[in-house]
């Protein structure tokens, strides 16, 4: 499979917004609930819907090698619950984008993907116990939802004439 110039480009570009809401306080949004939810997750999921499941896996990579490197818990240093999920977040998006032609539902699937994901691997590492896990789900992962589709719904709204026009 051949991957365009314009495809290396944003998967760079997604790829460093990604590391940059990782590495500050950018990435982490307070919620009424007290949580902070992640918008981390935001690149991978635009870069599978703009791009594809290359991109989309790529940008999903460098997110979850970088939560691998600097893990923000001691789960993460375990690349089946900071790498594995991530890559996957693009390109379940792309497929369901694809399938679908909703950004929202694609939004959705990629959250759920990252979310399901990580915590599934909290729970086969033994790092926290089911029902713990079910409380973050509850917590973080409904937060995480809202806000992924409110900025990817946004940004698929204002890229929709202008990005598209030029691309594919």
């Amino acid at each position: 499979m051949k991957i365009e110039v314009r495809q290396t480009v944003m998967a760079g570009m997604l790829g460093a917004i990604s590391i940059v809401l990782a590495a500050t306080p950018i990435g982490r949004v307070p919620m009424p609930t007290g949580q902070m939810a992640t918008i981390m997750h935001i690149p991978a999921i635009l870069g599978g819907i703009l791009e594809g499941p290359v991109v989309g896996g790529l940008v999903g990579t460098i997110f979850g090698l970088y939560s691998f490197l600097n893990p923000s818990n001691p789960a993460f240093a375990n690349p089946l619950v900071s790498v594995l999920p991530r890559i996957l977040i693009g390109i379940t998006t792309y497929y369901t984008y694809r399938l679908t032609k909703s950004p929202y539902v694609a939004a959705a699937v990629g959250t759920a993907t990252n979310t399901v994901g990580v915590l599934t691997g909290f729970v086969l590492t033994g790092f926290l116990p089911f029902k713990a896990v079910l409380a973050i789900a509850v917590t973080h992962g409904i937060p995480e939802l809202i806000l992924a589709l409110l900025v990817v719904g946004l940004i698929h709204k204002a890229l929709k004439g202008r990005y598209y026009a030029t691309s594919r």
